[in-house]
């Protein structure tokens, strides 16, 4: 949502406004998650698909097809994402713009999150003197993850700087720590950091309410129903089978210094129409 819907009225379900659209970030962005045969690949994550739902409006109306590039890349910190992606996204003269990182800074114990809320009120400020519209994006809730959840209160601090520096800019906010949804495990793949098919879906309704528009599916933030118990012996294998498939080369990476993403070039690095 709009961190100030008094001063930016919700704008009407017909057409929005904004003609060519840029987001930046990490793997959330860039749509990644776990294919059914083990391979990581990008897949049509939430922005492509917040893009196909703005542009699918736009031509309802009778208006152009929205233009989108996603320059995100898996493994980025949110140094390189402000340093490198949003300048070449400014570049590319977007009337909105999708900053959304710092999971993979918050991983991190020695983190310094004044530090990185800090720099992204600088570069929101910078994109905002454009006339670009900001869309931010709050770190999920992870209560339920084994993983990181020693990061939650890390991710809370970050989450209250996100929702301040969109009130002092006029930022808009896509609030999924507040996605009831996504505290259920079948919304996130076997590496139990991205989201599946069905997650996504659901983030790109929730970055439409963020924005203003409303959503598609009634249900986008409904909980699932209740999932059938698994036995304990089909949980230890579970674990362990991520644990040595994700946990261990996820560490060994780390320890190497090196990303999922080195190496790595955006997925669509030039405005197209959204068809």
């Amino acid at each position: 949502m709009h961190a100030d819907d008094h001063a930016h009225p919700t704008p009407a379900a017909s057409a929005p406004r904004w003609a060519r659209y840029v987001a930046c970030g990490d793997s959330f962005t860039e749509g990644l998650w776990d294919a059914p045969d083990g391979r990581q690949a990008p897949q049509r994550g939430w922005a492509d698909q917040l893009a196909s739902h703005l542009s699918r409006r736009r031509v309802a109306a009778g208006l152009a097809p929205l233009e989108y590039a996603n320059l995100a890349v898996r493994g980025r910190l949110m140094g390189p994402i402000l340093r490198e992606q949003v300048p070449a996204a400014l570049e590319l003269q977007p009337d909105l713009v999708s900053i959304i990182g710092g999971g993979n800074d918050i991983l991190r114990p020695a983190v310094d999150v004044d530090r990185l809320a800090a720099e992204l009120e600088a570069v929101v400020a910078r994109v905002r003197a454009t006339g670009a519209d900001v869309l931010l994006g709050t770190g999920f809730d992870t209560r339920q993850s084994p993983l990181v959840k020693a990061t939650r209160a890390r991710v809370g601090v970050y989450n209250a700087d996100i929702w301040s520096i969109a009130r002092r800019h006029g930022a808009y906010v896509l609030d999924a720590w507040g996605m009831r949804s996504l505290l259920d495990w079948r919304m996130w793949s076997e590496d139990r950091i991205h989201m599946t098919t069905d997650g996504h879906a659901r983030v790109a309704q929730a970055a439409l309410v963020g924005l203003g528009q409303p959503p598609e599916r009634a249900d986008w933030d409904d909980p699932l129903a209740p999932a059938p118990p698994v036995p304990r012996l089909d949980r230890a294998r579970a674990d362990a089978r991520w644990f040595r498939e994700h946990a261990y080369p996820w560490a060994t990476r780390r320890l190497r210094g090196h990303s999922s993403g080195d190496l790595r070039m955006p997925k669509r690095p030039v405005p197209l129409p959204v068809e």
